[in-house]
């Protein structure tokens, strides 16, 4: 198996306090003393290090063991009969145009449930973003937070993986508790849900499969866990009542997180494609086989930029499915993404839709 290692520090200079506690549990993010990334060839066993630290960064690295301590956090177990296990929900895929057609885009708060939402999406991310340490330098347009991708600093790649890590855990939480509630409801109710189950479902899943992809190339480490652990059981249970109180606030809610999402995924292919992140544009590097399979990835588009843009679109159509679910009425709406059109027009197409469908372009 070839890896390709690289020493990167998860921090830019500190300006905050925070930043500086950031700073000094950073290492402990991800347990091995080198990010790891594994190119899936069964033949070659070299390895080769890229220095990615840059200048002015923290001396401290991106996680604390070695990288011949590097496990597989999920291997697979052989058993007597059973080959493979395939995707409960196939992904149904994107042409390339889908993918480079996606843009970072806002829905700005019409509704006082909006400017709630909006509101704690920020703090969400004011929390990331520190929590990451992001320096100031490494900031965006903080007046056009979820469309301005420049920086005055690049990110690295550590710290890429920590964001793209602590981000896909949190995200497949809605899907799943809002799928669970209304699944429990159509039951108690004994009533149809009209489709809503299966596609917030499908969404937790599609999430899930991001958060296990980006393990399969950095395994956290012990304070990356306890903060998973910490974000999930708070963030659950907060989802859990607010969605039992109001379900268009977390879906809209959900709408603005997937803004942020986009956001992140633009970001990030910016600096792949201005040659910034040296350690993903190495000939070398290919992508995990559970992310080849799950997308159906062709052959010769197997690098972290093709990743990042499948990853993006995902991001996108979560982002105008919710949006658009935060227009419906939540009780009778049937979902139109999976509905058939008495006309037998196409369901509506969530990618290229930021602020998602109005009630009455769907009903």
């Amino acid at each position: 198996m070839t890896s390709v290692r690289i020493t990167s520090s998860a921090l830019g200079q500190s300006q905050l306090v925070g930043r500086q506690i950031a700073r000094a549990a950073i290492p402990t993010f991800c347990s091995s003393s080198q990010t790891s990334f594994h190119k899936l060839s069964p033949t070659s066993s070299s390895t080769f290090s890229i220095n990615s630290r840059r200048p002015g960064s923290a001396a401290a690295p991106f996680s604390t063991t070695t990288a011949a301590r590097m496990r597989d956090v999920f291997p697979a177990r052989e058993t007597e009969h059973i080959r493979q296990t395939p995707a409960a929900w196939p992904h149904h895929g994107y042409t390339e145009a889908e993918m480079l057609a996606v843009v970072p885009g806002h829905r700005a708060p019409e509704t006082i449930g909006d400017r709630i939402a909006w509101r704690l999406m920020r703090i969400c991310r004011w929390g990331m973003d520190t929590a990451t340490g992001m320096s100031r330098d490494q900031k965006s347009d903080k007046k056009n937070p979820t469309t301005a991708i420049a920086s005055e600093q690049p990110l690295t790649e550590a710290q890429w993986m920590t964001r793209f890590i602590f981000l896909e855990s949190i995200a497949g939480v809605p899907g799943m508790v809002a799928g669970m509630l209304r699944h429990l409801h159509s039951i108690r109710r004994l009533k149809r849900d009209n489709g809503w189950i299966e596609s917030l479902l499908e969404e937790s899943y599609n999430e899930r499969m991001h958060l296990l992809t980006f393990m399969k190339m950095c395994e956290p480490g012990w304070f990356m866990k306890l903060m998973i652990l910490g974000a999930q059981g708070v963030y659950f249970n907060a989802m859990f009542f607010s969605y039992l109180l109001s379900p268009r606030v977390c879906h809209r809610f959900v709408g603005y997180l997937e803004e942020e999402a986009v956001h992140t995924y633009t970001r990030c292919l910016a600096e792949i494609e201005a040659g910034q992140t040296p350690a993903w544009t190495d000939p070398k590097f290919q992508v995990p086989e559970i992310a080849i399979r799950y997308w159906n990835m062709p052959e010769d588009k197997r690098t972290m930029r093709d990743l990042i843009l499948y990853i993006r679109a995902d991001e996108a159509g979560h982002r105008g499915v919710n949006h658009t679910l935060g227009n419906l009425d939540q009780k009778s709406d049937p979902n139109p993404f999976v509905s058939e059109y008495k006309s037998g027009r196409e369901p509506p197409k969530p990618l290229a839709r930021p602020a998602g469908y109005e009630r009455n372009e769907v009903m």
